[in-house]
């Protein structure tokens, strides 16, 4: 492999130019990352990107023209506004791994150049070229993230090596390829194979990208099935002018909006049965004819003269009537006088077509005889959920649920946790969110085995559960990870959840010794190599806590700020004697 560039690819350096195409948050519409992608290839004699890469693949220049590339992507990415609280994605060419005389810490000179942490840097890893059997990309990737960079696998699921390169890279993030998302809406078999992959990786701790959207019913689709975050010509096309990067996208926020408010009661609408009502004053020998030309109909809802509910009727009340010797008799007798159909109504919840579903299980739930509920709109008749209707809504929100729990921890995952950040950054209330790290979780894994790993995550769990109000948000993010939130608009006191916090840090640190042996309680330590096979003491397992207030006065309260401060704060815990750090946001 050759180390310096030929002056003909430095020239073509300068020619080719860097463009970015925006990665936003699927459920707020605001930046997440961009992902830089190489512009002008035409210029310089070539059809496309990937002709040129196999150009210098060829020329054995595969690794120094890749280098000068990021450092050309890297300084073009400062320029972008608020460019520290947002990723840069690099695409990596796999070919690269087959190079077994690349230097190590080019790339973190460059970000040190730059002043960019490494955490502010993703790798895209291709599934376009295979990957050489004889190279262990797992041991190169596993060197990436222990330098805290960020690795996603692009194209998923249509290159090379699929579940294999997810299962040998454990990446942090997947961009789930076009191919599966065009007319998703429309194709059963790609929303199920997005939803188990989607699945698959929640459980994972991988984040989800939805690459090459461009449709709002593909975007729907996406956030339903469970996706984070999203790109593609429908939020913004690939720019070489870094003042149209936005912070968020109103055109993304408007779509959101749009199916927030119709969302709500997408599933019900899908449910609603639209009998036809009768009229208080209707004739009971017209009931009588109702029943016998709607025979699958055993409730009937029944209205005033502004169409507005009154109860239900039911079918079997009739038949008891129809099936006696004097029952028609006694119904149709002196009917004029009185209204014999409103004396056989039945109480019946009713709410309007645009409350929650969380309102229609409540209204049903109260009522252990319920048939349904009476669905209406503008106060007046619009359709009637019946009790198994219910039930299977009851069903889908579960699953729903049980989607983004942690298998383990049975804990909201990462989907409801940005939802619940999202929140807390367009109120206005005081809150105090909280981000957990156990300390020393790899060492003790390696150690004491996955299993008792396990058992110290369930662990911490527990504690959180048991030791916090319930009206505290507690969520896994994944791995030894976990996190909190207190909100005051809920009578939470922000001095108290201080100490909650810092009690469940002692809590841990007591309750864990019991999953070590005795002479590691004893020493207060461990032994275990550490990353350069050298046998190293370490410190019994603790949790670290990155704390950050939000106060009713603040006013840059948006995702980035949120995620930036507390991200930044957790070196700064674990170097804590206390194990604690706290800031609040302006």
């Amino acid at each position: 492999m050759k180390t310096k560039l030929p002056q003909i690819w430095i020239d073509n350096l300068q020619i080719l130019d860097i463009a970015f195409q925006p990665i936003v948050n699927i459920h707020t519409g605001e930046i997440h990352a961009v992902e830089a992608l190489l512009r002008n290839y035409q210029e310089v004699g070539f059809k496309s990107i990937f002709a040129l890469f196999d150009a210098v693949y060829k020329e054995g220049i595969l690794y120094p023209f890749d280098l000068e590339l990021r450092k050309k992507a890297i300084s073009k990415f400062t320029t972008i506004k608020k460019y520290k609280y947002i990723k840069l994605f690099y695409n990596l060419d796999n070919r690269l791994f087959n190079i077994k005389t690349i230097s190590t810490g080019n790339t973190a000179l460059l970000l040190k150049e730059y002043g960019i942490k490494k955490e502010a840097l993703c790798f895209e890893i291709s599934e376009r070229h295979e990957i050489s059997s004889d190279f262990d990309i797992q041991k190169v990737l596993q060197y990436y993230k222990n330098e805290n960079y960020c690795i996603a696998i692009d194209d998923f699921g249509v290159g090379y090596s699929g579940y294999k390169l997810l299962y040998d890279s454990t990446p942090d993030i997947i961009k789930i390829d076009r191919f599966f998302l065009q007319n998703i809406e429309k194709n059963l078999k790609k929303k199920l194979m997005v939803r188990s992959i989607t699945n698959l990786a929640i459980q994972l701790g991988i984040k989800v990208i939805a690459e090459g959207v461009e449709t709002e019913e593909e975007l729907f689709v996406c956030k339903e099935i469970g996706c984070h975050l999203v790109q593609g010509y429908l939020v913004q096309r690939p720019t070489t002018k870094v003042d149209d990067i936005l912070s968020s996208y109103e055109n993304i926020q408007k779509i959101i909006t749009k199916d927030k408010r119709n969302k709500k009661n997408h599933t019900i609408h899908n449910y609603i049965d639209k009998i036809q009502a009768l009229h208080s004053k209707t004739k009971m020998n017209l009931v009588f004819d109702y029943f016998k030309q709607n025979k699958s109909t055993p409730i009937v809802p029944v209205v005033n003269a502004s169409n507005e509910p009154l109860g239900v009727l039911h079918e079997l009340d009739i038949k008891e009537f129809l099936y006696s010797p004097y029952g028609i008799s006694l119904l149709l007798k002196n009917e004029d006088k009185k209204s014999k159909l409103k004396n056989m109504l039945h109480m019946c919840g009713s709410t309007d077509i645009n409350s929650s579903i969380n309102t229609i299980v409540e209204l049903f739930s109260n009522n252990t005889e319920s048939k349904g509920i009476i669905i209406t709109k503008n106060s007046a008749y619009y359709g009637f959920l019946s009790a198994r209707a219910i039930i299977s809504i009851m069903n889908e929100e579960n699953l729903l649920l049980a989607r983004d729990q942690n298998p383990l921890t049975k804990l909201p995952g990462n989907t409801v946790i940005e939802e619940s950040i999202s929140q807390i950054s367009q109120n206005t209330g005081e809150y105090l969110l909280c981000y957990f790290d156990l300390d020393n979780f790899k060492v003790f894994n390696d150690v004491y085995g996955f299993r008792n790993g396990d058992r110290v995550i369930q662990l911490f769990a527990d504690l959180l559960k048991n030791n916090l109000p319930t009206e505290v948000f507690k969520a896994h993010i994944g791995g030894d990870d976990f996190f909190i939130s207190f909100n005051t608009k809920k009578n939470l006191n922000l001095q108290q959840s201080t100490k909650d916090i810092k009690s469940i840090i002692q809590i841990f640190s007591q309750s864990v010794r019991k999953f070590y042996s005795i002479e590691d309680q004893d020493n207060s330590y461990i032994q275990a190599k550490n990353r350069d096979g050298i046998l190293q003491k370490f410190n019994l397992l603790s949790v670290s806590a990155s704390v950050l207030e939000i106060r009713k006065e603040t006013f840059y309260r948006c995702i980035e700020n949120i995620n930036h401060v507390l991200s930044s704060q957790k070196k700064i815990a674990k170097n804590d004697p206390n194990h604690i750090a706290m800031s609040s946001l302006l």
